[in-house]
Order: C-alpha cells, then structure tokens, then sequence
C-alpha cells in the first residue's frame, strides 16, 4: 500500500449519488480519487480502461469486437497513459515486479532504470555499511500489511534484481546490486548467464562495473600484503596506475601470494573485452598485468587465442591504451594465422579484426575480417555481442570496395555484394556533391 493511504473501504452510495446528480464521468473520477488515496493501483487501471471504452463508444465491459483502426490507436494511447498513472506509483511504493508489468511498454527504460537505482542504493549502503534494514530499506508499512523491514529488503531486492538484470532495464545497476548483497562470483555467474547475451554496448557498462570492482578488489588486498610485508603501499596513491605501482614495489609474486580468486579475475579479463573507455581499459590492463605475475600453476588455460590469459589480455588492452600497438597486432596476427578453425572457430581472426578496428587501422581490418574461416560453428563471443564491425563500414573506412566485392564473389554472399555497391554509390554520390562548385 502507498504510503498515506487511507483503509477506508469503498462507498457504493456515495457513487451512486455522485452518478445520480453529476453524471458518470464524475462517478468514474470520484472513483478514481478514492482507490488513489487507497493505493489500489491495480484497480484504477481496470477503472481507466472501462473510461477509455466508455469515451470511444465501445462496450464497457466482455470483448470490444472491431474496433477501427482511429479508435484502436486512441484506445493504446489511453491504455499507455493509464500504465504510466499506477506504474510510477507502484515503483515508489517498492513494488516493482508490478509496476514493471506496467511500466516495460509505456515508460522510457532510462526513467525506469533511474528510479530503480533510488530504489537499490540503501539496500546496497545497508550491504556494504551493515545498517540496519529499518534504517536503510525504508518503513515497513510501505510494502504489503505485515511484511518486515528486512522480509521487505530482500523482496525488493529480488524484484530490482529481475527487472534491471534479467529484465535488462540496467544491467550495470543489477551487477552492482549483486555485487554488494552476494559478492564476486555470483556478479560473474549473472553477467555470463544474463548480460553476455545483450548487443555489445549493453553489456559495457555491466562490464565496468565488474572490472572496476575487481580492480579495487586486487588494489586493496596486495596494498594490505605490502604493509604487513613492511613495504609502504603509498607507493600507489596519486597515481593512474595504482596497481601498477603496487607491483612494482611487490618485486614479484613467485611465492604464490594470491590476491583474487583467479577464475573471477580470467572470467572478468574475457569480460572486459566488450569496454572501450580508456578507465576502464586502463582497470583491465592493470588486472592483465597482474595476471602476468601469477604462478603458472594457479592460472587457468583460455580459449585461443587467449591461452595464456595474461600475457594475451595484457596486448589487447595495451594496444587500445597506446602502448605496443604494432607488438599487440603482431602477437594477435600470429594466433590467426596459426589456429586450427576446426578447434578454434574463428575467434582468433575476430579478435584480430576487432583490435586493428579499434586501432584506427581500417585498411589492415577488412584484409583480416574477409580472410576469416568460413562459418562452420557457432558465432564467437564476439560475433554474438555485435562486436566485429560490418565489412560495409569497413570497405568505407579504409576505401577498399574492391576487396570487399570480391570476397563476396568467392563467397557468395549476395547480401553483403548488394549493400557494398549501395553504400559506394552513395559515397560517389556524396563525394561529387561535395566537390561541385557553390553557385
């Protein structure tokens, strides 16, 4: 129930008079006023919508037979409005799953993911901090009668948890939920089984936030080794590479000091791969680094061609920072060439294509992206996120029509031949508007 709402039960005389005197419309909004003041959201819909019928001529109640195609539009629209009228209240008060049911077809997912996060931060702080749910989580009589303040805070919770992650309103937001209320590696095992399956640029937030927790995580736990080691972790602060520096006064990690689980720091490495913003790079460059100091008997082999984790996270996250790029596209350029399709799929090549593209280096892009393995298997991670650039953007980037339309030809790829000569047409044409001469 909202918070003020009144437990006065309904008054069927006082309609019957408002409708006697005023008419029906004024019964329906004196109805309207009074589950408000109720919190009965759920019935103020059904009420909105007998109005919508009542106001388009269409029966109030059963089946509205046909209706044409003006009244039905006018019908949605009133329907979407009255979403939007007890969606947002029902999210105030706490229930989400709710006013999700209401609110995924009629409100921007951004306002929704904005309110959700309102929603998560005390629970989160309560997480972290240890405050009591009372105190954080809000009033108990906010929710259903009965329900304690901590019964509340683990619903919510959950109901935040299954719109922003496995509804994908903000998967960032339901990683970070999971990070603060059920740690490290159930935040990896929800990425991979509910974010990895978004385009690209959906999962990159989600992403950072697990990089960026990681990193934080490694910083503070060998800053603490240092000092009981008797070496001041200061070293550290005031820098963009803090753990960089804090590697650097290690000397080394040949004595088995482990400062991470090192499935979650290989899971979060693979993670990473869909960032491109130069902090979060900066984070898995670092962990990368890290990663290369660790026994060989502690790590775990990867899939070509990052088997050696470390040292192959470690290029693709320089190479995009400015650091070695020809060394990064050198190393990538030789696990292509050396794969073995039938085992490795076409990772190998994607992964190649996707750095030189990330480099700025078109040119060098499509020659890799037409001399990939053909589909045999299953798309590579990096297909499925939407990660590989189109051949056309890359044919117009680096003006290599040609190329391209040839690989079409031996491969027979209709689709991308037709959209390649659309696209260099409308480049010519663009190209000969430009250089006419101004009347």
């Amino acid at each position: 129930m909202k918070a003020g709402a009144t437990e006065a039960g309904p008054d069927f005389e006082r309609l019957a008079a408002v409708a006697a005197a005023d008419g029906t419309e004024a019964m329906f909004e004196q109805l309207a006023a009074s589950l408000v003041s109720r919190g009965r959201w759920h019935a103020l819909f059904d009420l909105r919508m007998v109005q919508a019928r009542k106001a388009l001529g269409l029966p109030l109640a059963g089946d509205a037979g046909r209706v044409d195609e003006a009244r039905r539009e006018k019908l949605d629209a009133m329907s979407l409005e009255a979403c939007r009228e007890v969606g947002w209240p029902l999210l105030e008060a706490g229930e989400v799953a709710a006013a999700w049911m209401y609110l995924r077809a009629a409100a921007p997912v951004e306002e929704v993911a904005g309110r959700l996060a309102g929603l998560a931060e005390p629970i989160m702080r309560a997480a972290v901090g240890g405050e009591p749910a009372a105190e954080v989580a809000g009033a108990a009589d906010d929710g259903p009668p009965g329900e304690s303040a901590e019964d509340r805070e683990a619903r919510l919770a959950e109901e935040i948890l299954g719109v922003a992650l496995w509804e994908s309103a903000d998967p960032a937001l339901g990683i970070r939920l999971i990070l603060a209320t059920q740690g490290t590696c159930n935040a990896v095992t929800a990425f991979e089984q509910a974010v990895s399956r978004l385009p690209a640029v959906r999962q990159a937030p989600a992403a950072a936030t697990l990089v960026g927790h990681l990193h934080a995580e490694v910083v503070n736990n060998l800053a603490a080794d240092l000092e009981q080691r008797g070496i001041d972790p200061a070293i550290s602060r005031g820098t963009d590479q803090p753990l960089v520096a804090l590697l650097d006064a290690a000397g080394g990690l040949d004595d088995a000091s482990i400062h991470v689980d090192v499935s979650h720091l290989q899971s979060v490495l693979r993670i990473a791969r869909v960032c491109t913003d130069p902090v979060t790079l900066g984070q898995a460059w670092e962990l990368a680094r890290y990663a290369c100091r660790l026994p060989a008997d502690v790590t775990y082999p990867g899939e070509p061609p990052f088997e050696n984790v470390g040292e192959a996270s470690r290029h693709f996250f320089a190479a995009q920072l400015g650091i070695e790029p020809d060394a990064a596209v050198a190393f990538f350029r030789r696990a292509a060439a050396s794969a073995d399709p039938l085992e490795a799929g076409t990772l190998p090549s994607d992964v190649l294509v996707v750095l030189l593209h990330r480099l700025g280096r078109d040119a060098e892009a499509i020659h890799a992206a037409v001399e990939r393995p053909q589909e045999g298997g299953p798309p590579s991670s990096l297909q499925a996120a939407g990660m590989l650039p189109p051949l056309v953007e890359l044919a117009a980037a680096s003006g290599q029509w040609d190329l391209l339309l040839n690989a079409c030809r031996q491969h027979g790829d209709e689709i991308t031949f037709a959209a390649a000569l659309a696209a260099r047409a409308a480049a010519q044409n663009q190209a000969d508007g430009s250089s006419r001469p101004q009347l």
